[in-house]
């Protein structure tokens, strides 16, 4: 095995975490939206218990995905050399906003199931800062799986 075999599960393990963060922090903590706070029928809409369900199964979905993560982890244990850290962190951060990218332009454009702060009275602006966000952590990720080590440091 080589070092990149732990960049499949650096990308789930983030998938998984942006996943934690959206449905912890949005859903539950600052409570800006639920799975279906902004579907057409009123009463989906309105219906705490079915939107905690559809958030639980949300959470159970990241869940999984960590898991998975964890264990394709597991599996590159031995190829997992301290240079590897970097790339590593950096497969997280592109997964984390992976999860930004695909979940906002699913279920904020394409279904219309949710949006970020549907009471804002600019929804598409909140929705387009959580791409721009997704955005940016690819980005960065993809800087810090590519950048040469530090002079002197052994990390590649």
């Amino acid at each position: 095995m080589t070092d990149t075999s732990v960049m499949p599960a650096g990308w789930v393990l983030g998938l998984s975490l942006g996943g934690f963060l959206d449905g912890i922090v949005l859903h539950q903590v600052l409570q800006w939206h639920h799975m279906l706070s902004t579907v057409p029928e009123e009463a989906i809409r309105t219906d705490i218990t079915l939107n905690t369900l559809a958030d639980g199964l949300f959470h159970a979905g990241t869940w999984i995905l960590a898991v998975v993560g964890l264990l394709l982890l597991w599996r590159a244990r031995r190829s997992f050399p301290a240079t590897s850290a970097r790339r590593f962190v950096g497969a997280m951060l592109t997964g984390a906003g992976s999860f930004n990218l695909i979940e906002g332009v699913i279920d904020h454009h394409l279904l219309g199931i949710h949006h970020v702060r549907p009471d804002s009275g600019n929804v598409l602006a909140w929705d387009v800062a959580f791409l721009a966000l997704g955005l940016v952590l690819v980005v960065a990720g993809g800087w810090m799986m590519k950048k040469n080590g530090a002079a002197g440091t052994g990390d590649p």
